[in-house]
């Protein structure tokens, strides 16, 4: 099977594409799940939010998307098909205006699992970067740290697909071995997007794996399911092949006890600025 990963097309379980591990195995267990993310770089956790309210606050979002004119009339709101001319829509901020959605990324659940994980207080950044990605769009290569640098390293995303994403609809892909690729930290994890004017390092997948080594991995994902990873993973996503938006959203979590990058924090995030 032949998926589009950046903008290569790779063949699944071939030479530079393989399947994501699942940790599900080591849910319960704090310390083990430390270990993988120490090992792995990433914890692929299936079924951590409830699928109920994963799916609540993706009607709430597909009613947004309506009133925007951005769905087709004549099919069904649930599969959130594009309207003609319509195209990605990122609604980052702090989505006031959608409840469900913040319940499930501010909710107890999630905040006593990075409690627990960190072994000390979390918090969560106000700002959410919510997508609906459109057909023939990806995200290109980067590490997060170059957009959210300013505080402590010692961030999480969590990406929550909010429904279920098959291969072709554009679902994560991560570079597995990426967090130890020291001198890729040391260059490009050292910039600062709004400072340097960087942004992704590639849209070419196979052009960090040549010159880095490691190779992708991605999977199918099911709304409930996350992927979390630390600032400095190399990711993008699949090409969106589909007539349908592939919802998604990114959240952070951080310790309390350490600074905050005040662009995405507080009731009224400032966002990208130098």
């Amino acid at each position: 099977m032949m998926v589009k990963v950046g903008n290569r097309e790779l063949e699944l379980n071939g030479q530079h594409l393989t399947e994501l591990r699942s940790s599900n195995d080591i849910f319960h267990d704090i310390a083990a799940l430390r270990e993988r993310m120490e090992e792995d770089g990433y914890l692929l956790i299936r079924g951590f939010h409830k699928r109920d309210r994963v799916l609540e606050a993706r009607t709430s979002i597909l009613e947004k998307m309506a009133q925007m004119g951005k769905l087709d009339r004549d099919t069904k709101l649930e599969e959130g098909v594009m309207a003609d001319g319509s195209r990605t829509i990122f609604m980052g901020g702090t989505n006031e205006d959608l409840p469900a959605l913040l319940n499930v990324l501010n909710g107890e659940h999630i905040m006593r699992f990075f409690d627990e994980f960190l072994g000390e207080p979390s918090l969560t950044y106000h700002y959410k970067w919510l997508r609906a990605v459109g057909k023939g769009d990806f995200t290109g290569a980067h590490y997060d740290i170059v957009y959210m640098g300013r505080g402590t390293p010692n961030v999480y995303t969590v990406w929550s697909p909010l429904g279920d994403i098959s291969y072709d609809m554009g679902g994560l892909a991560i570079c597995l071995g990426s967090h130890r690729f020291e001198q890729l930290k040391k260059s490009y994890g050292s910039k600062d997007s709004d400072r340097d004017g960087i942004g992704h390092y590639t849209d070419d997948p196979l052009h960090i794996t040549e010159k880095f080594g490691g190779k992708w991995a991605t999977t199918e994902f099911q709304a409930g399911d996350v992927l979390i990873f630390g600032m400095f993973l190399m990711h993008c996503s699949l090409e969106n092949t589909t007539h349908q938006y592939r919802i998604s959203v990114d959240a952070r979590y951080q310790s309390i006890h350490e600074k905050v990058d005040e662009r995405w924090s507080g009731m009224k995030p400032k966002g990208h600025f130098k």
